[in-house]
């Protein structure tokens, strides 16, 4: 395995500080943490504007509070980032324009912390690390163990992006392709828009993708979809792993991405569904990806979301924890 970190020195793009202050580690030193942050500063899969590379640096600095390692959630007074030991590793050292090798170096970095039985929580970077970050956990719990819930606008399930394999509208289908993440195991809500094709739609009836839109939302209500997806996710599987694209949320609440889309979920939705979903499943791994700092609007609100949102999965699941004792 190529050593993948110590980015600090190397790109000008990377972050600098731990998430909400908790403590920074290095990949070789987590042994007693439960959930290790890890950024993956990856655009080069995106296909209209680039700029995610900045995402892990901006929902990382996205924070008002004190650099403490201490958030205690007003609703349940739990300290998340105190209950699940939560640490902090850093950015992965990708390879601008090195596109195989990157995903690669990706996969290799939470394959590591899966392997120590900590949840890895990956800050992107496009939605291309998806591929890479499924991939990596299913090495660990086995493939098509691990069940996929994926808040996007769009299916990422192209065939091919500009005839090459990897890109961010790609990576469901290569997780579908390799066998790590099987068809019938994936979730897919809030997509909405003009793309993909019905051909595309066709092919992902085929594997037995359940996907949402905004219209099956907007007539059965997010509560219901959300129900369907647990009960659907929990079957016969290891556990899930979480894949929040920011714009699956209305650019109105998160114009800071590459790829927007009008008529999107609420900021509130957002935060309440995910931590839900850290509270009533068993979440394996997770990420929050496509946020471009470089079209965010004053102040920073794309990031800000982003940041509450990793947030809001870690207190969905410190309370799980809690409850379970």
């Amino acid at each position: 395995m190529s050593e993948p970190f110590d980015s600090s020195r190397d790109l000008g793009f990377a972050s600098r500080g731990s998430f909400a202050g908790v403590p920074a580690r290095s990949l070789t030193n987590i042994s007693d943490a439960g959930v290790v942050i890890l950024g993956a500063p990856f655009d080069w899969g995106t296909s209209y504007r680039a700029g995610a590379r900045f995402g892990p640096k901006a929902i990382r600095e996205a924070d008002y509070l004190g650099f403490d390692g201490y958030r205690p959630h007003i609703p349940t007074g739990i300290d998340a980032l105190s209950v699940l030991k939560v640490v902090d590793v850093g950015d992965v050292l990708v390879i601008p324009g090195a596109v195989e090798q990157s995903l690669d170096r990706i996969a290799d970095a939470v394959e590591t912390v899966a392997v120590s039985g900590a949840v890895p929580v990956v800050l992107g970077g496009d939605h291309t690390i998806t591929y890479a970050n499924a991939t990596g956990l299913t090495r660990v719990f086995g493939s098509g163990n691990v069940a996929l819930i994926h808040f996007d606008a769009h299916a990422d399930t192209g065939e091919t992006q500009y005839g090459q394999l990897y890109g961010h509208g790609t990576p469901m289908r290569r997780l579908i392709e390799s066998g790590a993440v099987p068809g019938h195991r994936f979730v897919q809500i809030g997509l909405r828009g003009y793309w993909p094709d019905p051909e595309t739609f066709a092919w992902m009836r085929d594997q037995r993708m359940r996907s949402y839109t905004m219209q099956h939302i907007s007539e059965q209500g997010l509560e219901t979809i959300v129900d369907e997806a647990v009960r659907y996710s929990a079957t016969d599987a290891e556990g899930v792993f979480l894949s929040v694209d920011i714009d699956v949320v209305d650019p109105g609440f998160a114009p800071g991405t590459g790829t927007p889309e009008p008529g999107g979920l609420t900021s509130r939705q957002i935060l309440d569904t995910v931590r839900r979903l850290g509270r009533d499943l068993n979440v394996l791994g997770a990420d929050v990806v496509e946020v471009a700092p470089p079209y965010d609007g004053p102040g920073q609100v794309t990031a800000f979301l982003a940041n509450r949102i990793v947030l809001e999965i870690l207190n969905g699941m410190a309370e799980r924890r809690v409850d379970r004792g």
